[in-house]
């Protein structure tokens, strides 16, 4: 009888061994995706020029006046490839091949130029951001919520004083990025 009870002891244990291995094996890829889905989080939009006047306002660099800033708050890089800047009346602007520096921002203008490191142009001939109101709404390159930010009569906190500058108390110096 003691046999069959050291024999049951030794097969709840060696039982319990292995349904801990596979408790780990099952956590393990979400442990190690967790490092990459918070790079994702500490990307924001830090700041939105929306308030462009003047008569050559839809002119071609006139409109480079209009931007957004999309800043990287963690020290590793963060693949922009694919990932999306769009507002509440569907302008889309899609990153191509483009890596954010840790600590940096990188200023989406509205109109036409040369992508740097630190400004990537939409190349658009009229306005997209309305200056009474608007949402810019980032998403990453599987079409999640990242970030947004709003302005004018639908905010829920009242509203901008039609600045024309909506920052984030985050809001840092640009640093560079790389294209890649």
């Amino acid at each position: 009888m003691s046999v069959t009870v050291f024999a049951t002891a030794r097969r709840l244990g060696s039982a319990t061994a292995v349904a801990a291995a596979l408790v780990g094996a099952a956590t393990l890829p979400a442990v190690a995706a967790a490092p990459h889905s918070a790079h994702r989080d500490a990307v924001v939009i830090s700041a939105v020029q929306h308030d462009l006047q003047g008569r050559a306002v839809y002119a071609g660099r006139a409109l480079n006046r209009e931007w957004v800033d999309v800043t990287n708050t963690a020290r590793r890089d963060v693949n922009l490839s694919g990932w999306t800047l769009s507002d509440a009346d569907g302008h889309s602007y899609t990153f191509r091949h483009f890596w954010l520096a840790g600590h940096g921002t990188v200023r989406v203008h509205t109109g036409q130029g040369w992508d740097t490191m630190r400004d990537v142009y939409q190349d658009r001939t009229r306005s997209v951001l309305n200056h009474d109101r608007d949402t810019v709404t980032l998403r990453n390159d599987h079409g999640r919520f990242v970030d947004s930010a709003s302005w004018g009569l639908h905010r829920r906190d009242g509203g901008d004083r039609h600045v024309g500058v909506v920052t984030r108390p985050s809001d840092s110096s640009r640093r560079s990025c790389r294209l890649r």
